[in-house]
C-alpha cells in the first residue's frame, strides 16, 4: 500500500524589507508581512486625522494605467493637515506595487476609521489576494496554520490560545492570500481585527484585486 503523501501547512513570511512582499506569489506562503516603520511626516498627518474625531469610510475602484493613480479624493475632507501630501504619496506607492505584483487592472480601495473590531472573530476571506495595513492604532491579528487553528472556525466554542496569536504591528504591510487565490482554496490565512479599547480608533487601508 502507497503511503498518503502529507501536505506541508501554508507558511507565513515576514521581513523588513518590501521585497518580503513577492513571497506571497509562491505556493505554500498565505501570508507575507514587509514590517516597516511610517515616516514622520505620515505618522503624524494619520494621527492628526484620527484627532479630528471625523468619520471616514472612503471606497475608490481605480483603473490600473501607467498614469499616477488618482487619488485626490482619498481623505480629501483632511487635505488641509499637514502631511496630507506625503500620505498620499505613500497609499500611492503601496497601490502601484500591489497592482505592479498582480499585474492587476482595476483596484478596489478601502480607507476606513474604526472605533470597533471590524471582524472580531478569526476567519479566512474569499478573495484572491488583499492588502491590508493600518496607519494608526494596533495592527491585524493572524494565526500561524495548524489542525486546531482551522477547526477553531468551525468551533465558535473554541478559545484559542494567546501563544498561538500573532499581531502586526502599526505599519506593518500584509498580503492575504485568500480562499479565491487558485490553488489555495483550503490555506487562506486565519485572521481578524485586534481586539480594541472602547477609546481606541484605528486607521485602516485595504486593497483588493477586482480584475
Amino acid at each position: 500500500m502507497r503511503a498518503l503523501k502529507l501536505m506541508a501547512p501554508p507558511r507565513q513570511v515576514c521581513g523588513d524589507s518590501p521585497e518580503v512582499l513577492t513571497e506571497v506569489l509562491h505556493d505554500g506562503v498565505n501570508l507575507a508581512v514587509w514590517q516597516r516603520t511610517l515616516s514622520q511626516e505620515v505618522s503624524e498627518f494619520t494621527a492628526a486625522l484620527v484627532a479630528c474625531g471625523r468619520p471616514l469610510a472612503d471606497s475608490l475602484s481605480l483603473e490600473i494605467t501607467d498614469a499616477e493613480p488618482e487619488l485626490h479624493h482619498l481623505a480629501s475632507e483632511f487635505s488641509n493637515l499637514p502631511g496630507y501630501a506625503a500620505f498620499i504619496a505613500d497609499v500611492s506607492w503601496l497601490l502601484q506595487a500591489y497592482a505592479c505584483l498582480l499585474d492587476a487592472r482595476r483596484v478596489g480601495l478601502r480607507l476606513r476609521l474604526l472605533d470597533k473590531a471590524m471582524c472580531p472573530r478569526f476567519h479566512v476571506d474569499r478573495v484572491p489576494l488583499r492588502l491590508v495595513t493600518t496607519y494608526v492604532g494596533a495592527g491585524s491579528q493572524w494565526l500561524a496554520d495548524t489542525p486546531l487553528a482551522r477547526l477553531q472556525l468551525s468551533n465558535l466554542a473554541l478559545e484559542v490560545a494567546e501563544d498561538m496569536i500573532h499581531s502586526m504591528r502599526t505599519g506593518d504591510v500584509a498580503l492575504l492570500k485568500g480562499e479565491r487565490w487558485e490553488g489555495n482554496e483550503h490555506g487562506a490565512i486565519i485572521h481578524r481585527s485586534p481586539p480594541v479599547s472602547d477609546d481606541e480608533r484605528r486607521l485602516l487601508l485595504t486593497l483588493d484585486w477586482l480584475e
